[in-house]
């Protein structure tokens, strides 16, 4: 049982990371345009070669 006392506030912190995480990548713009990259690899004009 004494370990719930160290697992509880272990947890809330580290889903407090992933939560100013979450809101860190929306702020920078990760996730405006979804459907954007998935129709741009379908298109022929896609280069699939690395830039020099």
């Amino acid at each position: 049982m004494e370990i719930l006392a160290i697992l509880i506030p272990v947890s809330l912190f580290l889903g407090g990371i992933g939560l100013v995480a979450f809101f860190w990548a929306l702020k920078k713009g990760q996730f405006d345009d979804p459907h954007g990259d998935a129709n741009r690899i379908l298109t022929r004009d896609y280069d699939d070669h690395p830039k020099r």
